[in-house]
């Protein structure tokens, strides 16, 4: 590819990214100063290099899914924020009351609304996580709630009635003897645990000793089903784009979102801001996700943004290079 066809897929790519209609040979003609017929045989190479399509025959060219990557690897410089922009998200990071976790999830969720593209926080999975605490707070009306709390910081609460027959008394001491025996157990295996160590024990001095382990089983096994740590900001925002102007294609998008096993195919591996245009997404043919990996102090997971395959790649590459920025300040 020449210099002038550079210039004319960037130009091409960043029209239709921003007017969401066809390019012409017309169209380009006053801005490169070239003539309708130079215009045409120069889109006909980049159509037979594969980096243009048409949706019609008699339409203008679309960029193809190797035009974008091409776009996005050689012609595309990331886009500066703005002051607002800025501003917004250092109004998250310069709060030393939030965790690492909360931060992330708050600044994915500025960005899902200022660019109104879908935002994804895939956090570390339960079974990373290990007991820390487990407590039971009373409440009025024979309810309690129960709280576990996790080594990464996680805090899952669930309330239950109480049985007239159970003193609290009772859920109190299993909670004293759950928290001498079982911290620093990974979470996936407290309930196996509760079983085998916690329950004979509870049934040698509690006479309702089946119920209360069964209050404490429905709590670490929603625990286990809940904290997944998927995050999703602005789910409802891809939905707005010309893309998904059918029920059909609306159904099927909402579909993958409610997925949670392929949700979690987001996840990076790999260093840097990496863009997975169409097929490549491994979630859905015509979307384009931009993610990056998040290492800070122990704690790992993958923050990414979900768009149509027009996505202002440079805006949102902007957009996470800075907050990467801002995290690695946030290293020890």
């Amino acid at each position: 590819m020449d210099e002038r066809q550079k210039k004319l897929l960037k130009e091409i790519v960043e029209s239709y990214i921003k007017y969401v209609k066809p390019v012409g040979s017309q169209a380009l003609c006053k801005r490169f100063n070239l003539s309708s017929a130079t215009i045409r045989n120069e889109m006909a190479t980049l159509e037979k290099l594969g980096y243009l399509e048409k949706n019609h025959i008699s339409s203008g060219r679309i960029p193809s899914e190797k035009g974008y990557k091409y776009y996005v690897d050689n012609l595309m410089k990331p886009k500066e924020l703005n002051g607002e922009e800025m501003l917004k998200l250092q109004t998250i990071f310069h709060n030393q009351q939030l965790q690492v976790s909360d931060t992330i999830a708050k600044c994915m969720e500025i960005i899902a609304d200022i660019t109104n593209y879908t935002s994804v926080v895939l956090g570390r999975s339960s079974n990373d996580n290990t007991l820390q605490q487990v407590n039971i707070i009373p409440l009025d009306n024979n309810q309690i709630i129960a709280l576990v709390c996790t080594n990464k910081g996680i805090v899952e609460n669930k309330k239950f009635n109480i049985p007239e027959n159970i003193f609290i008394e009772e859920l109190v001491k299993t909670c004293e003897i759950i928290n001498k025996m079982l911290v620093g157990t990974p979470i996936n295996e407290v309930s196996q645990r509760l079983e085998f160590d916690i329950k004979p024990i509870i049934s040698k001095t509690i006479k309702q000793y089946e119920a209360v382990y069964e209050i404490f089983y429905d709590a670490f096994n929603d625990f286990t089903k809940n904290s997944s740590n998927v995050f999703f900001s602005g789910k409802t925002n891809i939905l707005k784009q010309p893309e998904y102007d059918n029920i059909e294609e609306i159904k099927r998008i909402v579909n993958k979102f409610e997925d949670e096993s392929l949700v979690r195919k987001i996840e990076e591996n790999s260093d840097g801001i990496n863009v997975y245009i169409g097929e490549e997404s491994e979630f859905d043919p015509n979307v384009t996700v931009i993610k990056s990996k998040y290492n800070i102090n122990g704690e790992e997971g993958t923050i990414a943004i979900v768009g149509p395959k027009r996505m202002e790649y440079d805006r949102v590459i902007g957009l996470l290079e800075y907050i990467n920025e801002e995290l690695s300040k946030r290293k020890d």
